[in-house]
């Protein structure tokens, strides 16, 4: 089997599913090069399962991102060049990502702007950082078509950003969180048309109601399994995927 990629980046990966696909990603028969694992605080209390991680893997770079911080984007965009030396960034997952159950009757203003920057302005900033790397990883894959080897941007969103399938769900408003995985679906539409002529794959995938700290324990789904099911849709994806609304076991999504 064909590795998934040369080099990877995951933000956010300090717990839940960030910390899955970094885990998952680095004990795959044959490992990307390069496993860049970001979190806010890497020499945290909060790291440590991530350090324990990658002190058993080599290939797995602990680096500092604050994904709202252009500087921290910028300092994490130097170290990430240093370990790829002049090769260019293969794969970009954004995961980070916060989450609110705000209503109608509680959501503040603040609340809904603070979301919005953790959950559309980061990625954005973090593509925008990334972008000459995601484009030199397409210019020198000789590959034809897109793929998770050649350049992608992968963003993690939530079925309930879904406009249509909004209308289903009346007992979780999530005002803030909902609207800004909704704005983040439009953000990497607008990626897919504007990057699909340097060849860099852009797609939206749903991971599932997971067990995790955001997910909570009522969640049906285990974090083991939906980033396993993301990794197999990873790997089956390809140009006529770039602009698409997945979830984790590869099925397509309403906008």
């Amino acid at each position: 089997m064909s590795p998934l990629t040369r080099s990877v980046l995951v933000t956010g990966s300090n717990r839940g599913i960030g910390l899955e696909l970094v885990r998952q990603l680095a004990e795959m028969t044959d490992p990307p090069e390069h496993i860049f694992a970001m979190c806010r605080n890497p020499n945290g209390p909060q790291g440590k399962s991530l350090r324990d991680l990658a002190a058993k893997h080599p290939n797995i770079h602990v680096v500092q991102l604050e994904v709202v911080d252009q500087s921290s984007v910028k300092a994490a965009v130097s170290v990430v060049e240093s370990h790829l030396k002049s090769k260019g960034l293969n794969l970009l997952i954004n995961n980070a990502g916060v989450n609110s159950y705000a209503t109608l009757q509680t959501v503040e203003q603040q609340e809904m702007l603070s979301v919005f920057n953790t959950n559309v302005v980061g990625p954005i900033l973090v593509v925008q950082g990334f972008l000459p790397l995601l484009k030199r990883a397409a210019k020198e894959t000789a590959t034809e078509g897109m793929s998770c080897a050649k350049a992608a941007i992968i963003n993690l969103t939530t079925k309930l950003a879904s406009i249509q399938r909004g209308f289903e769900v009346t007992e979780s408003p999530l005002y803030p969180y909902r609207a800004s995985k909704a704005a983040l679906n439009m953000v990497t539409a607008c990626l897919a048309l504007e990057l699909k002529g340097d060849g860099i794959l852009c797609t939206v995938i749903h991971p599932g109601w997971v067990k995790t700290d955001m997910g909570t324990e009522k969640a049906p789904l285990t974090v083991q399994c939906s980033v396993e099911g993301i990794l197999k849709v990873l790997a089956n994806l390809s140009s006529s995927s770039t602009g698409a609304f997945l979830d984790w076991e590869g099925n397509s999504l309403p906008w």
